[in-house]
């Protein structure tokens, strides 16, 4: 199926307008126009159009294209492996030596963030390339990016080698339509195949606050070793000074290295223990604290002076022979004891960073930033950057809460709720660029039970979903703003899959926001929904209640339901309630049913639908009684696209309208309701 460039027009135009703006003629009084303030968006878009949804860490989101610029606006296009597709809003802004982009800051500021890209090494492993900044043409900045934790190639696990042959030479390869083991003569692929995951980003302190309305210019340096660099976005905020504890351990007192040089984690032990033994919290005064460890952690509260200032940083570290949990590295992170062990209670971890080192995926390492698990807990105000998965939980374990934290550049999850969790939140918390799913709950073995993600922004994950629920019970998802999923999932999943236990009691999508989701299956040679809901190793028949959600220029379909081929008649989808939507644009239809079972829909509205509305395969039989997919109309069903109302009536209760693989339509931008 061809994919689509979406958005750019506007996008360039406003560029070239910025541009006017800034370098045009006087204006009637002599005077030069006012710079036009660089828009601030929120996942590429008006903010007004996710208002209320999504996590507000204090931070203001500009994206590189819509500043001013003499380098090249790249996108905007969805196509995977394209540094476009891996880019907020698909487009970015391409700097080779000398070229600089800029933003106007739109309220005052100490302190930016900066996605960018790199080029891999040839040999693969990354390198270094400054980047200058100044605010108000005044004194310079030099930041020093890598593409060291970037640039993975190949099939899952995947690989840092760009000259890798197949990884699993026995799969089926979709470049070539084949299992390349099973074919005489055997197909060559192309390295580097299938490059993927190419941002990362860096923060920087100011050095002093700059008001709004400065233009702050990143500048790649004429030297730079670097053939392009690309810049995705930038965020500005007004971070608060260091906290102070006084009345605590103080971990310079037990001879933790503020400076980095010296390994900090049996000093962080120490006072752990006198803490504990005190009744104190723990404290981290600012400075890089070298840790290449886990830091078991019980009854305990670690407090830093900010994510900024308090930084935790540590290597991978090879294990000379793999843990009992087949573990072949450590790294730095904060663990919960075991919960066979009986796992930990009143753990509090607020206001530091933890930087890894993790650059390949090895699924069965515990190298995460948070791990273990931890009952009766409080994650607040973490930044984690370079793990394998932010924080992964395994329980069983309930009542943590994970709050207020950023996520970013992990090779696989954002945050998983593992086996057993219950009773445990996430909530005003960002993921971004995470190399499988964003936010996860996997009922593997024991349920997840009465567990909530609720107004949190998932950004651009690589691989997988935005927020993807696997069975359990009682689950409860409100609130969120989940944009650019890239390849192969979407922006919210429910999935019987992974072995995961059922799906009981009742599952909620209440009040979510989905920008550009639903990505292109490889296996399947279909596009997917920005919701998606697949019944692989059973039925799907808990109580699902999709209420008030907005489905925001989706790249296919902005609802699907799915079973698998080799089980489409063992297993179905039903009990499924659709109500009081808005879908704003869709490169096929709004439904999509490829499985036996009925959903209700009430008060669904849509407009810019690309395709007939609803594309009824129900399980592929096409029987004279029509599909095995109802669709049950509550009312209340308005709207469409070129093709006609997206609920035609023609289409009750169960018409066959199976359009296997629709062309892609390209709607207008989302604009207010």
């Amino acid at each position: 199926m061809a994919t689509r460039p979406l958005a750019g027009v506007a996008a360039l135009a406003l560029v070239a307008g910025l541009a006017a703006a800034t370098a045009g003629p006087a204006s009637a009084t002599g005077r030069p126009p006012a710079p036009v303030p660089t828009p601030v968006t929120r996942a590429a878009i008006d903010p007004a159009l996710v208002a209320g949804r999504g996590a507000d860490l204090g931070f203001v989101e500009q994206e590189a294209e819509n500043g001013v610029t003499n380098g090249t606006v790249i996108g905007p296009d969805r196509t995977a492996y394209t540094l476009p597709a891996e880019a907020s809003g698909r487009t970015a802004v391409k700097l080779t030596p000398g070229q600089y982009v800029e933003v106007r800051l739109p309220k005052a500021a100490n302190a930016i963030t900066v996605r960018y890209a790199l080029p891999d090494a040839p040999a693969g492993g990354g390198l270094t390339a400054p980047l200058d900044v100044t605010v108000g043409g005044g004194a310079r900045r030099t930041m020093t990016l890598t593409s060291q934790y970037s640039w993975l190639y190949n099939q899952y696990p995947f690989t840092n080698d760009p000259g890798a042959g197949l990884l699993h030479p026995d799969w089926w390869i979709t470049e070539c339509g084949c299992v390349p083991a099973a074919t005489t003569p055997t197909p060559t692929v192309s390295t580097p195949f299938r490059p993927m995951h190419f941002y990362d980003e860096q923060r920087l302190l100011l050095g002093r606050t700059y008001p709004a309305g400065q233009t702050l210019r990143l500048t790649v340096p004429k030297g730079s070793r670097a053939a392009w660099t690309v810049v995705d976005l930038v965020d500005s905020e007004l971070v608060a000074p260091p906290k102070v504890r006084l009345k605590a351990a103080n971990v310079l007192l037990f001879g933790a290295d503020p400076t980095g040089r010296k390994d900090s984690a049996d000093a962080l032990d120490k006072a752990i223990a006198f803490a504990q033994r005190h009744d104190l919290p723990v404290y981290v005064p600012p400075g890089t604290y070298q840790v290449n460890r886990h830091i078991v952690v019980d009854d305990v509260t670690i407090e830093g002076a900010g994510s900024w200032y308090t930084v935790f940083q540590g290597r991978e570290v090879a294990l000379s022979t793999p843990a009992p949990d087949g573990s072949v590295h450590t790294g730095v992170g904060f663990y919960g004891k075991d919960a066979a062990q009986g796992g930990s209670h009143g753990v509090h971890l607020s206001g530091f960073a933890i930087r890894g080192d993790v650059r390949e995926r090895i699924d069965t390492d515990q190298v995460n930033g948070v791990g273990g698990a931890m009952s009766d807990s409080t994650i607040d105000g973490l930044y984690i950057q370079h793990t394998k998965v932010g924080l992964w939980f395994d329980g069983p374990m309930s009542g943590t809460t994970v709050q207020n934290t950023m996520v970013v550049d992990q090779i696989a999850d954002g945050l998983n709720f593992h086996t057993g969790v219950t009773g445990s939140t996430v909530r005003n918390s960002v993921f971004r660029n995470t190399g499988d799913d964003g936010l996860a709950m996997w009922s593997e073995h024991t349920a997840d039970a009465g567990n909530t993600f609720d107004h949190d922004t998932v950004q651009t994950p690589t691989l997988a979903n935005g927020i993807a629920i696997y069975g359990g019970t009682d689950t409860t998802v409100s609130a969120n703003l989940v944009a650019d999923p890239v390849r192969e999932g979407s922006g919210l999943h429910a999935g019987s899959r992974f072995g995961a236990e059922p799906f009981t009691g009742y599952l909620r999508f209440t009040d979510n926001t989905t920008v550009r989701a639903g990505t292109y299956e490889l296996n399947w040679n279909i596009g997917l929904g920005s919701l998606w809901m697949y019944a692989l190793e059973r039925s799907i028949d808990a109580d699902v209640q999709v209420v008030g959600d907005h489905f925001l220029d989706s790249t296919y379909n902005a609802l699907m339901l799915v079973t698998d081929w080799p089980v489409k008649d063992l297993y179905s989808i039903t009990n499924v309630h659709f109500t009081d939507l808005r879908v704003d644009g869709t490169g096929t239809s709004v439904l999509s049913a490829r499985t036996a079972g009925s959903a209700t829909f009430t008060n669904v509205d849509a407009r810019n639908v690309g395709a007939v509305g609803i594309n009824n395969c129900g399980s592929f039989h096409f029987t004279p009684a029509g599909s095995e997919f109802s669709v049950l109309d509550g009312g209340g069903n308005d709207g469409g696209g070129t093709t006609g109302p997206w609920f035609a009536p023609w289409e009750l209760p169960n018409t066959i309208t199976c359009d296997d693989r629709p062309p892609v339509v390209t709607p207008p931008p989302p604009s207010a309701w």
